[in-house]
Formats: C-alpha cells, structure tokens, sequence
C-alpha cells in the first residue's frame, strides 16, 4: 500500500485559516451550534455504534458522549464572547501612556487524534475546544471503535464547515503520514508508547502538543470514609464502560482496620449494580476487543480472587473483579490495567500511602475517601496527580469548568471549558502606547547622573 499524502488536505484547512474565516465569534457559534444539533438530532447513530463498539448502555452513552457534548458545546457558546475579550494588564508608570492587554489568537491547523474507550468524548471534545480557539482541524478517530469512527466520518461533514474541518479514518498508516504534516497544534489521547511517537513528531516542527494519557489512579479509603458510598462511587467508577476509564481507580489501598467491611460493602454494591450474574445485565459493557480480553484475563492471577473472575472470550466479557492479596510487584501492579479487574492493598497509616503513591509515575487521577479532611489535604498536599477528588472517583472530567489533564507520565496540558479555549489559542501580549510623551531618558546617547 502506498502511503498516504495528507500534504493537500492541510493545505487546504490552513488556507481557508489564513482567510480569516474562523475568527470571527459568528463563525465559532454557528460550528458549536452546528456540533450540537448533530449531537442531538442524530443521537440514535451515536447510541447504536457505541452499542456495536462497547456494548454501552444508552444512559451511559449520554451520561458521557453523546448529552454530554451537546452540553459542552452549550457551555462553550455561553461563555465564548467572555473568553474572547482581551484581558487587561496594569500599566508600568514609566510606560504611560498606554495600554497594556492580552488577546487570544488562533493557533492555526490542529491535527485531534481521538481514542476508543469514549470514541465520541475523547475525540470530539477536543474538537469544541478548537473551534471555540477559531482553529481548523482535521479528526482522526481511533479505528478500534470502528462504528464510531464511520459514524463521526459521515456525519461530521453533513454539520460544520467541511472547509474548515476533515475526518480522515485507518489506522497507524494513516496516523504515521498525518504526523509527518506541519500542525499548529496536535491533541492525542491514548498511551505513553504512542504518545511518545507523537511528542516525537511534533518536536520535528515545535508544535505545541496536548497529551491525555492516563496511568494508575490510586483510591485510598481511609479508617474515617463511610464505607458504603466509597464501595458504591468506586463501583461506579471502576467499572463503569467495563473498567475501560482512564480516570478510572485502578487499585484500592485500603486502611488495615476497614479491610474487611469495605470489601463487603465493595462485594454488595457490585451485586446490586450488576446483578449475581452480570454478563445477563444491560448496563455491563465488554471489552473492545480479543487482545485486550487476553492481557485482562492473564492479570487475574496476579492475587486471590475475592469477587468475580468469571470470563467469556467469545463474548468479550470479564466479570467485576476484585484482588486481593497482591503483591506491589504483581503484574497487575505494573501497567494502567484498563479494564474490570480492581486490586485491593492493605496499608497501615498514611505515612505509608503517601509513600507509596510518590514511588510511582504520577498518575491521571487521585481519590480519597475520608471523613477526616486532615487526612485528604495531608494526602493531597504530599502527592502529585492530574486531577482529584475527595468522596468521589472518576467523574471529574464531566464538570466544564474544571481543568482536565495528566502531570508527568500522565500527559501535559489541560482543556474542557476555557482551559480547552486556552490551549487552541496564542496568548498574545500587546503594547498600544501613546506618542503624546517621549522622555530624551529613553535613547542614547545616555548621560550619567
């Protein structure tokens, strides 16, 4: 197979850039507006191809893809005109007059590499966030969640401004030869492997990258928490899209004198959410594919099984699980396990937690249940996370305004929201100064006093 040439394609995205088109907050608002109705009106496409890719249920579809980009397009046109208004700077006396602002340009051509755990948030969130900057970009939508990606490629061009934005489908092929363009800007989520490929790229050119990874978000669940809603919010959180979450607790360090009642309590609240036999319940999705069932299923030897286990290759489907008796060395200690499989640690004090949360790359999320607010801010205060949360897990990236992003390891840059507008625009610093007042002071030749 020959490869591809993407040369005309962004040629094309990045003239119509230079024409002023997409600057103006007209054009910004009917492509929000544009995005939104194609979230609306084509909903059931939406729900069916993540039925196909992920088997996800049509509430959790909303909850996270489909409603849940109509919202996030709303709030960008509600607060579009604000985030465009140039920001004041006070004024140095020995520059006066003058005035002194901020103003947020453009960058130019993005280039969004989406991923399939949330086929639609993760790769047209991303999408608002350069439209509401006034950006041109081509989408590239992951081929593991291939219905998604036909149905993002041909409704996409049916809504916004096909001048503007492109949607090219395949696979590293494809990826390799659209890396190879000058971009303005480049957005990946995914893995470190790739992501790295991609930083890799970019440095060929220094365009300014956004990279949401993800990494090993450890819960702890302190002596204090209330055990029954930390076992029900980890519930939800783990196995949500079948574990599939990149925010998603990945192991449980649990305090010695809770132990047992907190893995009661997490037994309980998996049975309720998903019945004595989950793979029979709607709302239990599967795993994308035969290879990542295969590298789940070899990690549940990695520590007793007290909760689940149970496996179908054939339909795609791992039980809610629950380790315990793992070792930090196990294998499922090692990687982001992605997946329905939750190790639980034991840990006698929070000295002990913090020590072992810095031992390791700095993770996307970080979760505390606790009562006791001195511990959360002593835990907090002594780590290093993306984001956070206190009593809850998992939900963070669904608030608007709240900046979404890993540190390290985890990824670099935020958006959602005005950070999404922030990252798709060049603060650009501008001087107006009056020509009323022109001290001799300034320019040579210059007199000692």
């Amino acid at each position: 197979m020959s490869t591809p040439d993407f040369s005309t394609l962004v040629a094309r995205h990045r003239n119509y850039f230079r024409s002023g088109a997409t600057r103006s907050v007209k054009w910004r608002e009917d492509q929000l507006k544009a995005l939104r109705a194609m979230m609306t009106d084509r909903a059931a496409d939406f729900h069916a191809a993540l039925w196909t890719d992920l088997r996800r249920n049509r509430t959790d579809a909303d909850l996270t893809d489909v409603k849940f980009l109509a919202t996030e397009a709303d709030h960008s046109l509600s607060h579009l005109q604000q985030w465009m208004n140039p920001l004041s700077v006070g004024t140095p006396p020995m520059l006066g007059p003058a005035r002194i602002e901020v103003q947020f340009d453009p960058l130019g051509v993005g280039l969004i590499i989406g991923t399939w755990n949330y086929p639609l948030m993760l790769t047209l969130s991303p999408l608002i966030a350069a439209i509401s900057g006034g950006n041109t970009a081509v989408v590239k939508p992951s081929e593991v969640a291939p219905a998604t990606a036909d149905v993002i490629a041909r409704l996409l061009p049916e809504y916004l401004d096909v001048n503007a934005f492109s949607v090219v489908l395949g696979a590293k092929p494809e990826t390799t030869a659209l890396l190879e363009q000058q971009w303005d800007h480049i957005f990946f989520t995914g893995g470190t492997a790739v992501a790295k490929v991609v930083m890799t790229a970019a440095a060929k050119n220094l365009t300014p990258v956004v990279l949401e990874l993800g990494g090993k978000s450890p819960t702890i669940v302190h002596s204090s928490a209330d055990l029954r809603v930390a076992a029900r919010r980890i519930t939800q959180g783990r196995w949500n899209n079948a574990g599939q979450t990149c925010t998603a607790t990945d192991y449980v360090l649990v305090f010695k004198d809770v132990a047992k009642q907190f893995l009661e309590h997490l037994k309980k609240a998996v049975v309720h959410s998903y019945g004595a036999d989950p793979q029979k319940s709607p709302d239990y999705g599967r795993i994308v594919n035969t290879r990542h069932f295969d590298r789940l299923t070899a990690l549940l030897a990695s520590g007793t099984l007290y909760h689940g286990g149970q496996h179908d290759r054939e339909d795609k489907f791992i039980a809610p699980t629950v380790l315990v008796n793992v070792s930090p060395e196990s294998p499922v200690m090692q990687d982001e396990i992605f997946g329905p499989i939750l190790p639980v640690l034991e840990v006698d004090n929070v000295e002990q937690v913090i020590d072992f949360i810095n031992a390791r790359p700095s993770p996307l999320g970080l979760y505390v249940f606790a009562e006791d607010q001195h511990v959360a801010r002593q835990i907090l205060d002594s780590t290093t996370s993306g984001d956070a949360a206190v009593n809850d897990c998992t939900i963070q990236p669904l608030i608007p305004d709240l900046p979404f992003g890993g540190v390290g390891n985890s990824g670099m840059g935020k958006y959602h929201g005005e950070w999404g507008f922030r990252a798709y625009t060049n603060a650009r610093g501008v001087l107006y100064h009056g020509t009323e007042i022109d001290p001799d002071l300034r320019y040579p030749p210059y007199r000692n006093c």
